[in-house]
Parts: structure tokens; C-alpha cells; sequence
């Protein structure tokens, strides 16, 4: 399994021989993002608030040659969290808290990879 983050222009690679591994370093990253500061709005050619704004992208992905399970958790400049599966279209995964988000990650994850 590999988990990809995105935080600002820097991207880190790591990889893990099980799914709970994975996860489990996925959620230490969201948890760091989470008690970062939050983003501000940016003019661009729009306004840009910050419930608009990616923070952090955490993502976990099988090790599949073509295509594997891949799911991930999108830290938005408010603080807010989006979970999603998928990589091109992404499907929004309904949570609550922080907790749910990652139960479904790993449902998700997975049901896929079987």
C-alpha cells in the first residue's frame, strides 16, 4: 500500500506492506494538518475561500500495476474534512467525524482490493 500526501507544493511517498499500516499513517498526517493553522481566502481570478481551498491531500492507494483501490482524505483550508474513493472521480464517502471517515476509508479500500 502506498500513501501519497500533498501539503502545499510538497509531496511525500511512503509505503506499507498492510492496509492497516497504511491507514494507520494516513491518519497521523490528517491529524497533523488538522492542527495547523487554517488557510486564509486568495484572489485569483476569483475569490477563493478557504471551504474551498485543499490544506492537505492524504490519499491510499493499492499496488496495483494498473488502476489499484485508491481512496483519500482531503483537509480543507477551514478545517473541514472530505473523504472520497476513487482517483479520477472522486466519490464523496459520507462521515461524520474523523473516525467514521477512516472506517469507511478502510471499508472501502478494502472491499476494492478483494
Amino acid at each position: 500500500w502506498r500513501v501519497t500526501e500533498r501539503h502545499g507544493s510538497e509531496v511525500t511517498k511512503s509505503k506499507f506492506d498492510t492496509l492497516d499500516q497504511a491507514l494507520e499513517h494516513a491518519r497521523e498526517r490528517v491529524d497533523a494538518a488538522l492542527r495547523e493553522d487554517r488557510l486564509g481566502s486568495v484572489k485569483m481570478l476569483r475569490d477563493f475561500s478557504p471551504d474551498q481551498r485543499v490544506a492537505s491531500r492524504v490519499e491510499v492507494s493499492g499496488m496495483k500495476l494498473f488502476r489499484g483501490p485508491e481512496a483519500g482524505v482531503d483537509v480543507m483550508g477551514d478545517g473541514a474534512v472530505v473523504v472520497y474513493r476513487g482517483a479520477i472521480r472522486k466519490q464523496p464517502l459520507r462521515a461524520d467525524t474523523l473516525d467514521e471517515a477512516f472506517e469507511r476509508l478502510q471499508s472501502s479500500l478494502a472491499a476494492w482490493a478483494n
